[in-house]
């Protein structure tokens, strides 16, 4: 039987909304978020060590050969810091805390990063810290896809919620009971 995420994946998770009732695309919206909520925070999770083992490689590179800890130690504010990131939605999160974390990505995410590797990234051979990098790209990328996803999920949920309050269907009193 496939995982509820899933489902809510799957091609056939959007039909019929419009004879679905509030209650139930409310629920499916609520579903969706809290599933997206995760896989955000599961991206973030990966994205300090990516910019840690990215600022290793550059280093490398400008001084030729890896420094040491104490010089990247000193480096983290600025590696950290909410600079540039890939393209997005620029969506604002609900919550940051998140109810559901898929156990299967963050069993990877633990085996990409597990054992401290990123803070031995100045003693790890260039090519082993560029297949690093490449497996927290990758991570990061299908993470990101799978995001997408589920905000297509939740813009559907969302226009058909809308829909309804602007027809008359649904009516805006509901709301504040």
């Amino acid at each position: 039987m496939p995982a509820d995420d899933d489902l809510m994946l799957s091609p056939d998770y959007l039909n019929d909304l419009q004879t679905r009732s509030m209650d139930d695309v409310h629920a499916m919206r609520d579903e969706c978020v809290a599933v997206e909520t995760g896989l955000s925070y599961l991206r973030r999770m990966v994205q300090g060590p990516l910019d840690i083992v990215s600022r290793e490689l550059v280093r490398r590179e400008v001084g030729g050969a890896a420094l040491d800890r104490a010089s990247l130690i000193d480096e983290l504010p600025g590696i950290l810091a909410d600079g540039p990131r890939t393209p997005g939605n620029g969506r604002l999160l609900q919550t940051l805390e998140p109810t559901e974390i898929d156990p299967e990505l963050s069993a990877e995410l633990d085996a990409i990063v597990g054992g401290g590797i990123v803070g031995d990234v100045t003693t790890i051979d260039d090519r082993s810290l560029i297949e690093l990098q490449d497996r927290l790209t990758d991570f990061e990328q299908r993470v990101s896809e799978r995001r997408r996803a589920y905000f297509e999920r939740i813009d559907a949920l969302q226009a058909e919620l809308t829909r309804r309050y602007r027809t008359g269907e649904a009516s805006v009193d509901n709301l504040l009971r």
